[in-house]
């Protein structure tokens, strides 16, 4: 095997800096994109080998002392390393002097975004809704080609169809050919000579289409919606993005959301308070009868079984949760207050008290509704 010393041409008490210059200056002179020779390309091999060993000083310690020059890691030559001594070209200069082929005119369209509002009643069993959308769609005149009908791409006569240009760059190791895009067909690799007048050489067109729409029951405000595949198509044809819808619920005058439950306020006279009774409501889905017990107190919740939401992830529905407000009337006729005068005196009540305070579901109703 040569000596290394040798092979790079100093003498063994040569300094790193020595040893750097000679192989760049032999570099320079048998690097393949300079020198493609076979008998150059070995020489290469061996110069690279020796100065890997060489400029590492724990390598060289063991050279000097009889070993093989590979300790600590390696410092061969091998196709792997000679592999990553082309990446390095590839970083400096964009290429190494190999080229990747001719990218294409087809991309993924672009994610859309629509926003959905919605009607309380709509969401507990879930509706269906035809939305107009404004968004790209394929050019019907071309579909995708891009070019005029009766007409096709031609092969680009500066870069050949590679769709990149090779150049000789000057560098610390002499002239190193570098691929860059091609400026003509901008790395495509072919023309449109003839581009499509409707969609000006694009593939697709701006136009308004109708993208029907089942919108599951117990969505809420914010929840996105994901339609693949529904969003803009791409450039020349390509895969269409995905479609994003927004839900909004609108505000309901009468009945407010918590979670899976519908929350509402039942207001019942003084006088069905006392003696009980039962009223017909009229929910989101149909009418309801309320059972209102002898006695009921403000704030007390009348639970509605399942008249609630549809819950969207699981089976069956929500509660409907009612609660009473006691309307105590503000306005008597002389005979009114008679009656409610010796309805006082017969039933002797305590005198008024402050009492605990009571967190119950009314209170967070009231919030609600104050809100």
């Amino acid at each position: 095997m040569a000596d290394h010393y040798e092979v790079l041409g100093v003498a063994r008490d040569a300094t790193t800096d020595d040893i750097k210059k000679a192989y760049r200056r032999l570099a320079r002179q048998l690097h393949p994109d300079v020198n493609p020779g076979a008998d150059a390309s070995e020489r290469f091999k061996s110069v690279t080998h020796a100065y890997d060993v060489l400029s590492d000083a724990k390598q060289r310690d063991n050279y000097d002392r009889g070993g093989n020059g590979r300790s600590g890691g390696g410092g061969g030559f091998d196709a792997g390393n000679f592999g990553n001594f082309g990446d390095i070209f590839e970083t400096f200069f964009g290429g190494g002097g190999t080229s990747r082929g001719p990218k294409s005119r087809r991309d993924r369209g672009q994610d859309a975004l629509v926003r959905v509002e919605l009607d309380l009643d709509e969401i507990i069993f879930g509706t269906h809704r035809d939305l107009e959308v404004d968004t790209a769609v394929l050019c019907a005149s071309c579909s995708g080609t891009c070019c005029q009908p009766g007409t096709s791409p031609v092969t680009c006569d500066i870069c050949h169809g590679t769709g990149s240009i090779q150049r000789a760059v000057r560098s610390l190791l002499g002239n190193v050919m570098t691929s860059s895009p091609c400026g003509s067909c901008r790395g495509y690799g072919t023309i449109i000579a003839t581009p499509c007048v409707t969609c000006q050489g694009q593939g697709r067109v701006r136009a308004r289409r109708t993208v029907p729409v089942d919108i599951p029951a117990g969505v809420d405000t914010g929840l996105r919606l994901q339609m693949p595949g529904s969003g803009e198509a791409g450039p020349a044809g390509g895969p269409n993005g995905d479609l994003y819808l927004e839900m909004k619920v609108r505000h309901h005058d009468v009945f407010s959301r918590d979670g899976d439950d519908l929350l509402a306020t039942l207001e019942v006279p003084m006088t069905d308070a006392i003696l009980g009774t039962t009223a017909t409501v009229k929910a989101l889905d149909g009418d309801i009868a309320v059972e209102v017990r002898a006695g009921v107190q403000s704030a007390e919740v009348i639970t509605i079984k399942d008249r609630g939401v549809t819950r969207l992830r699981g089976n069956g529905r929500g509660d409907l949760k009612i609660g009473v407000h006691v309307a105590t009337p503000t306005r008597l006729d002389h005979k009114e207050r008679e009656l409610i005068e010796a309805f006082a005196a017969r039933h002797k009540s305590p005198a008024p008290t402050l009492s605990a305070v009571q967190q119950g579901l009314f209170s967070k109703l009231r919030d609600r509704f104050r809100g």
